[in-house]
């Protein structure tokens, strides 16, 4: 049982590496070796780290073995895929074994050469190898940041197991931890594991031998169809769904239950299992023991057992049934280990990024500090009475001032200076300026409220002050409430240049000038309406004499 367990922790590798990732499309394995290919685009780099992650590395082509393993791998499959060669520094070495070449294996000799003819030699020659089944698997060197087809892989491991013998009628389907599936297989790495058909007998690879299912619980579910539980006698055992009991005769896979069945009229919350001629309850992998009415199970947390989850940077999560081994923040899991992230790669400063273990720390330049709203953000910050301003380069008169600051332009540059924020009244009593915002206090036996209201102990708001007591002063936010709203920092320069006073003159004058003009027309008509007004009534009245000395 014991040997088991150190075979979990084996393919810890294999497992945390394929969570999540691309399965591959075909493998052969042979010795101690195993080689796949993926059938994925890739560039040089990220087929590397694939394999890095999957527990191996490129495939190394060192051996007229492993070109022959390409035929098997590469046969039926069109485009060029990456190979483990690659030129790390400087230029190609003609008379050099591998032209100055070496294998991510930082191994530089090979009993076996492919080099395809022609190739280039200068510094600007392309540093990465790939081979096509078209090309008739010749090394070419690619540009390491294309796209290929695919990738090959190369895995190594000790205490291989040799094929299962099948018998007249049977077949026996393998799968190896690196993902691949096969039955024509001569050598298979720990962790792999077979299915005896028809009978489906399982069985797990271990130290070049093969054990029948069901084993250890920890390890594919201990090859149970349903799940794996440890009965009271510390043995895995398979159980099935309601419903269903376990096939006798493989000991794995589930069957339906009949009506009459032992299990039925125990109401196992989880588990029956068959001990001797009895059966009894039993609880699945990850809970403590049976509860006390016999039936249902109580959890335990798996956390509590330091042991669990070794290794640097990873920590236990108790789930229901079990636990979960994960990264701690700020690392990934690769290759079966927890590598630190770098958080700064992904750029969430604004200003600089610093990378810690498991985090990161942002910082700003000189002239700006933290934004306290947002920590990874910066704002524009002086400290003192006058600060030269922040520009646009392509606009001198597009100046920038932190907050509480006021621009103004001078001969040779513009300044940012510090307004007294004192001035607007913001506070009921007291207020002391500060560079870039104020404070305000209050009067002895007054209180401080809301950052600017000032209240007199005892309860009731009094902003007349008085004798006794003392307040307490702090910086304030904007008032909601204030004799005046606070203006925003100036953006642009407060002075009046000369070309603008020149302008307002002018307007000023044109202005008077435009209002005695109405001013005499308006004066104009109305001393023409009140002439005509006269004549005509001297006239009415003459006619009037007229009339009269007619009738006499």
């Amino acid at each position: 049982m014991r040997d088991v367990t150190r075979l979990f922790v084996l393919l810890l590798t294999f497992l945390m590496g394929r969570a999540g990732g691309i399965e591959p499309s075909n493998g052969y394995c042979i010795g101690t070796q195993c080689f796949t290919v993926f059938h994925h685009a890739s560039n040089f780099t990220a087929a590397q780290d694939r394999c890095i992650d999957r527990g191996g590395h490129l495939m190394t082509v060192q051996s007229s073995v492993s070109h022959d393993i390409l035929f098997i791998l590469l046969g039926n499959l069109t485009g060029r895929y990456w190979i483990g060669l690659h030129l790390a520094t400087g230029c190609p070495d003609s008379a050099a074994e591998l032209r100055g070449f070496q294998w991510v294996t930082e191994d530089s000799e090979s009993d076996f050469f492919n080099w395809a003819l022609g190739l280039d030699d200068s510094c600007s020659s392309q540093h990465c190898v790939s081979v096509s089944q078209e090309d008739d698997f010749q090394w070419i060197p690619e540009p390491c940041a294309e796209h290929l087809a695919g990738f090959l892989c190369e895995y190594r491991f000790s205490d291989p197991c040799k094929g299962l013998t099948a018998a007249q009628g049977e077949s026996v389907t393998y799968r190896t931890p690196m993902g691949f599936v096969g039955e024509d297989v001569l050598s298979l790495p720990p962790g792999s594991t077979a299915i005896r058909m028809p009978a489906e007998t399982k069985y797990i690879c271990f130290t070049e031998q093969w054990l029948q299912a069901p084993w250890s619980c920890e390890i594919h579910e201990g090859g149970c169809e349903y799940r794996c539980a440890v009965n009271p006698k510390d043995r895995p055992t398979c159980f099935c769904p309601s419903g269903q009991t376990v096939n006798p005769t493989n000991n794995v896979t589930c069957e339906v239950m009949g009506a009459d069945h032992p299990c039925v009229a125990l109401h196992c919350a989880q588990a029956c299992y068959k001990e001797g001629d009895s059966y009894a309850c039993m609880c699945d992998h990850g809970f403590f023991k049976l509860a006390q009415d016999g039936m249902s199970c109580v959890d335990f947390n798996d956390c509590r057992d330091e042991r669990q989850c070794p290794g640097e940077n990873f920590m236990c999560v108790n789930v229901i049934g079990g636990f979960q081994c994960v990264c701690e923040d700020g690392y990934e899991a690769r290759g079966g280990l927890c590598i630190e992230v770098d958080e700064c790669a992904s750029a969430p400063c604004e200003h600089i990024c610093g990378n810690t273990p498991g985090s990161y720390k942002c910082s700003c330049y000189d002239g700006y500090k933290e934004n306290p709203k947002a920590p990874n953000k910066c704002v524009l910050h002086c400290g003192e009475e006058e600060c030269v301003a922040e520009c646009d380069p392509n606009d001198r008169f597009q100046c920038y001032c932190p907050d509480g600051y006021l621009a103004e332009e001078r001969e040779a540059n513009t300044v940012c200076i510090d307004m007294d924020e004192c001035s607007f009244l913001y506070c009921d009593q007291d207020c002391e300026n500060t560079f870039g915002s104020y404070v305000c206090t209050c009067f002895p036996g007054y209180t401080l409220v809301g950052e600017f209201r000032c209240v007199k102990n005892g309860g009731g708001t009094d902003t007349n002050g008085g004798s006794e007591g003392s307040g307490e002063g702090t910086t304030p936010g904007v008032p909601t409430t204030s004799p005046a709203p606070r203006p925003d920092p100036t953006r642009r320069p407060s002075a009046v240049s000369a070309g603008g006073l020149v302008g307002i003159i002018v307007c000023t004058v044109f202005f008077i000038l435009l209002v005695v003009f109405l001013a005499h027309r308006i004066l104009n008509g109305r001393g023409k309406m009140e002439s005509g007004g006269a004549l005509k009534a001297a006239e009415n009245e003459a006619h009037g004499l007229q009339r009269v000395t007619s009738d006499a």
